[in-house]
C-alpha cells in the first residue's frame, strides 16, 4: 500500500505558505498554499500535483485521510486494505 504524507510549510522572507506531498517511495512535490480550499482538500490539492508531476497511473478519487501525528498535515492512502 502506497501513503502519502503532506506538510504544511510555513511562509519565509522569500516564499509565500507552501504544502508539500511525499509519497512512501520518496517522490515528492511543493505546490504554493492555495487559499481557494480549506483543511484536508488544500492538501488534497498537493497530492493531486504529486500525481500529476510524477505521471502516476493512481486513481486518487476515493482516497482515506487522516491527520498526521505531528499536527502539520495528512497522510492519505487508497482504501484497499480494511481492518
Amino acid at each position: 500500500m502506497q501513503a502519502i504524507h503532506t506538510k504544511y510549510i510555513p511562509a519565509s522572507n522569500v516564499k509565500g505558505s507552501r504544502i508539500k506531498a511525499t509519497s512512501d517511495s520518496k517522490l515528492s512535490v511543493t505546490i504554493s498554499y492555495p487559499h481557494e480550499f480549506s483543511g484536508h482538500l488544500v492538501h488534497f490539492e498537493a497530492v493531486k500535483a504529486l500525481v500529476a508531476k510524477h505521471k502516476l497511473n493512481w486513481d486518487i478519487s476515493n482516497m482515506c485521510y487522516g491527520g498526521s501525528s505531528d499536527g502539520k498535515g495528512y497522510t492519505f492512502v487508497f482504501c484497499d486494505s480494511k481492518v
